[in-house]
């Protein structure tokens, strides 16, 4: 998770909403999840400081899965890395604004997927490869700035 903060606030993200999902592998205690949290709000400060950004990226509390699908604006693009998806991002207009959701190692469970895709997630792909949790969000964070420059 460290590399995944510090590299996506050196791309431009302005938003890290960590999620406890039902494949979720780290469950931790309230005290811990706190804990946690502000090492990876000291991750992005520092990553911001390494790349010469003034703006720090919020990093929310951890949040379960129905609660983050309740907070995405309406008016964003709202994507899910899905690896059997037909659709990839060249497919796609420019957005205003993106929210990425990816998923925990095994991805979200079924229930999860379906419900994240009824709240308006277009689920799109990278090709034949299946990458790693902390691969995912990188790649298409700089798929995205390729085609659409920063959102």
């Amino acid at each position: 998770m460290d590399i995944t903060l510090q590299k996506s606030t050196e791309l431009g993200v302005s938003r890290i909403v960590p999620i406890a999902s039902e494949r979720s592998v780290v469950r931790l205690s309230s005290d811990r999840a706190d804990r946690r949290v502000a090492h990876w709000r000291n991750v992005v400060i520092s990553a911001c400081e390494q790349c010469g950004r003034n703006h720090v990226p919020e990093v929310t509390a951890i949040t379960d899965f129905a609660a983050f699908l309740c907070q995405v604006a309406s008016d964003e693009l709202r994507l899910l890395l899905a690896p059997d998806s037909e659709r990839d991002l060249k497919q796609l207009e420019p957005p205003g604004r993106v929210t990425l959701l990816v998923g925990p190692e095994g991805g979200l469970a079924p229930e999860e997927r379906q419900r994240a895709e009824t709240s308006g997630f277009v689920p799109i792909r990278f090709g034949p490869r299946i990458l790693r949790t902390e691969t995912a969000p990188l790649a298409a964070i700089a798929a995205m700035q390729a085609l659409w420059g920063d959102c």
